[in-house]
C-alpha cells in the first residue's frame, strides 16, 4: 500500500489533520460544507439534542459532528475560494482513506457524501432571489484541477470545449474545466423543487464575476455571453466560488459531491438581498432531511 511521509501528510501531535484539526474518528460519512464558520453552528442547531460529538475551530475551518434524526453528519466551514477547497478535500479524503497511525492508504475505500450549501448570484432572468440552485455541472475558472493528473478524466471535455469556444474568456485566464456533480446526490437532494443547471465557480468576487468598482474590467460583456450559453439542454444558472473544486476533486478521490446554493443576488436585474438568512436556513433543513 502507498505510504505518505510527514512532509506530504502533516499530522498534528494530537493525531488530527494539519489544517482542519479533525481526527479520523470525528468524521461522518455525510459531510456538509459551508463557507462561513458561523453557519456551522446554524446547521448544528438542527442536530438532535445531546448528539454533538465534537466542536473544533481552527482558522477559518470550523467543524461540528453530530446527528440529525439519527443520521451522523459532519458540518465544516471552508472559508472562501477553491484554494481552501483544495485543503479541505485533501484532508477530508486523508481522514477517510489513510490510516493516521501507519500513514498507509487503507485497503478498503471509504466514500463520503459531500454537499456544499452556499449562496450565489443568478445569471438567468427567470431565477428569482431566494431560489435554490443545484449544480449539475460546475465550471471552474480557478485552475486548481490542472495540478492533478486525472483532471481530464473527471471533466466533461465536450462541455468544456463548447464553453471555451462560445464564452471566450480573457486570453490570459486559466483554461476552465467542467466537473459534473454526482447524479445520485442531485436526484436525492434537488428532487423537483430546485433549479438545475450549470454553475460558474469564479476565482474572485468582484472582477472575476463581472463586478466593476474602481478597477476597469478586462471583459465587460462576459456575463451576457454566460447568460446566452447553451449546451444540449443545459444553461448557466449562477456564479459561486467553491463548487468546481469540490466536484472535481471529489470525483478524482471517489466521493460523491453536490453544490446547492441560495440566490442572494440577481445579476441580470442588478438586485441583491442581504436579509437572506431565513432562505439559507430553509435550504439547510432541506439538505439535512435529504442527505
Amino acid at each position: 500500500m502507498k505510504t505518505f511521509p510527514p512532509s506530504q501528510l502533516i499530522i498534528n501531535a494530537d493525531g488530527s489533520a494539519f489544517h482542519l484539526h479533525v481526527k479520523p474518528e470525528q468524521l461522518a460519512d455525510n459531510v456538509i460544507l459551508v463557507g462561513d464558520p458561523g453557519r456551522v453552528s446554524l446547521v448544528a442547531s438542527h442536530f438532535d439534542e445531546g448528539s454533538i460529538e465534537c466542536d473544533i475551530e481552527s482558522r477559518e475551518f470550523h467543524t461540528i459532528t453530530g446527528r440529525y434524526h439519527g443520521k451522523r453528519i459532519s458540518c465544516m466551514s471552508t472559508g472562501i475560494g477553491t484554494d481552501n477547497i483544495d485543503i479541505v478535500l485533501n484532508e477530508l479524503d486523508a481522514l477517510a482513506n489513510i490510516d493516521f497511525n501507519t500513514r498507509e492508504e487503507k485497503a478498503e475505500h471509504r466514500c463520503l457524501n459531500i454537499v456544499r450549501i452556499g449562496t450565489c448570484g443568478a445569471l438567468q432572468d427567470d431565477i428569482d432571489l431566494g431560489s435554490y440552485i443545484a449544480s449539475e455541472f460546475s465550471i471552474g475558472l480557478d485552475g486548481v484541477l490542472a495540478y492533478y493528473a486525472d483532471r481530464d478524466n473527471v471533466s466533461d471535455l465536450e462541455l468544456e470545449q463548447a464553453f471555451v469556444d462560445f464564452v471566450k474568456l480573457p486570453a490570459k485566464a486559466p483554461r476552465p474545466y467542467a466537473a459534473p456533480n454526482n447524479s445520485e446526490l442531485i436526484n436525492r437532494i434537488a428532487k423537483d423543487d430546485m433549479v438545475r443547471g450549470i454553475t460558474i465557480s469564479a476565482n474572485g468576487f468582484y472582477g472575476p464575476q463581472g463586478r466593476e468598482l474602481r478597477c476597469k474590467l478586462a471583459d465587460e460583456g462576459i456575463n451576457g455571453r454566460l447568460n446566452a450559453f447553451r449546451f444540449k439542454d443545459h444553461r448557466i444558472c449562477n456564479y459561486e466560488m467553491e463548487g468546481s473544486a469540490i466536484a472535481g476533486l471529489s470525483a478524482i478521490m471517489g466521493h460523491k459531491a453536490l453544490t446547492v446554493c441560495c440566490v442572494i443576488a440577481q445579476r441580470r436585474a442588478e438586485k441583491a438581498n442581504t436579509d437572506y438568512k431565513p432562505f439559507v436556513n430553509r435550504l439547510i433543513t432541506t439538505v439535512l432531511d435529504r442527505i
